[in-house]
């Protein structure tokens, strides 16, 4: 079993026997007994804290999130800049599903694998990435939301942004990698 889930246990633990604790008695709370119980909760929390970190600084886990997080934004890049140039030969209506179709299994890999930017590069190359990562995405969702509405102008519009915000994102990320492999 995995220190982690170790610490799920614990947490688990702790508040199913806290909670019983709480309503054993019809008045009061033994509080030695519930103290215990929130002692072995907050002893899994911290378990299981200080075994995500370190399965998050794994240096394994770290190089394939790299590698995770450049492939999932060229192909998110790949596939906004596709839409975008496909847009006023699509229905407005049809939108909505071709993001549903095209997006879903490489955002989701992006953000499963994102924090290895920070463990890698540091909080500001982090931070720089996500920013305009975030940015394609609220777009990204303005475009289906307008297109479920039928809204024409917005789809393309947002559409646009999108597609710069994710090739800005992934601009960013590359040459943050450049730079760290000069040094």
């Amino acid at each position: 079993m995995k220190l982690r889930h170790f610490g799920y246990l614990l947490i688990t633990i702790g508040f199913l026997g806290g909670s019983f604790e709480v309503v054993k008695q019809v008045e009061g709370v033994k509080t030695e007994s519930f103290l215990l119980w929130l002692g072995i909760g907050i002893i899994g929390v911290v378990v299981a804290q200080r075994a995500r970190k370190a399965e998050a600084t794994d240096v394994h886990v770290i190089t394939s999130n790299i590698q995770a997080i450049e492939e999932s934004l060229q192909a998110i890049s790949v596939e906004a800049k596709k839409l975008n140039e496909e847009k006023t030969g699509l229905n407005v209506y049809d939108l909505r599903h071709r993001i549903d179709e095209r997006f879903p299994s490489d955002l989701t890999k992006f953000v499963e694998a994102r924090e290895s930017i920070g463990h890698s590069f540091g909080l500001q190359a982090y931070a720089e990435v996500m920013n305009r990562f975030a940015a394609g995405e609220r777009a990204l969702n303005r475009v289906w939301s307008a297109s479920t509405d039928g809204y024409v102008d917005e789809t393309h519009d947002y559409l646009e942004k999108a597609a710069t915000h994710f090739n800005d994102a992934l601009a960013t990320f590359q040459d943050i990698k450049a730079r760290r492999s000069m040094v």
